[in-house]
């Protein structure tokens, strides 16, 4: 089955009990761990299970592979965040670049994270396929929220075009994620407020 046929709703794993979710959980703030003190080279799903305290052959029943792991940490961190209110006293394109700053934020400040993230994210792997179509409608649907009801899907597709080329870019160290707002304000605007 290609990525391109994947359902991008269906949810990543089945159901899972609580105790389950917490050795999720582990997993994935144990994998944050091992690339604060390494690099994504060298991280393995071994050695995050290690350092979860769970058994290897437990790790690869919820992980396919780092890819799965790295990309699953990327989007619990998006997924937990609030959708952005829409202060309408602020313009469109303010309110755009806002979202965008605070999707920065999820990593901004852990560069080992953020350079595996984009390693990760481009994986063909079906589960890293997966999660990244639910992390695109995640960023989609951020962008709507941020445009308000009224926005027109093809400014949230070109915005989504963007952005994801810009997190691309800050990945392969172009600039800093940090800048990632800044970097996308001036394209922003030329999307929501384009010139006559």
């Amino acid at each position: 089955m290609s990525s391109m046929a994947l359902d991008p709703a269906a949810p990543t794993r089945r159901h899972l009990t609580s105790r389950q979710a917490g050795t999720v959980t582990r997993l994935a703030e144990a994998a944050v761990e091992e690339l604060r003190t390494g690099s994504y080279d060298g991280l393995t799903v071994r050695n995050v299970a290690r350092r979860a305290g769970v058994a290897p052959a437990t790790a690869y029943t919820y992980f396919a592979s780092k890819d799965h792991l790295v990309a699953e940490v990327f989007w619990r961190r998006l997924e937990s965040r609030p959708l952005p209110a829409v202060d309408r006293r602020r313009r469109p394109a303010a309110r755009v670049t806002s979202a965008i700053a605070d999707v920065a934020e999820l990593i901004a400040d852990e560069p080992e994270l953020a350079a595996a993230c984009t390693s990760a994210l481009l994986a063909g792997d079906p589960d890293v396929a997966r999660l990244r179509a639910q992390i695109g409608i995640e960023m989609a649907d951020r962008l709507r929220a941020a445009l308000g009801p009224d926005a027109d899907d093809a400014v949230v597709d070109a915005l989504s075009l963007a952005l994801s080329g810009a997190m691309l870019q800050a990945g392969m160290g172009y600039f800093a994620q940090a800048e990632l707002a800044e970097r996308m304000a001036g394209t922003v605007r030329l999307v929501i407020e384009p010139r006559s």
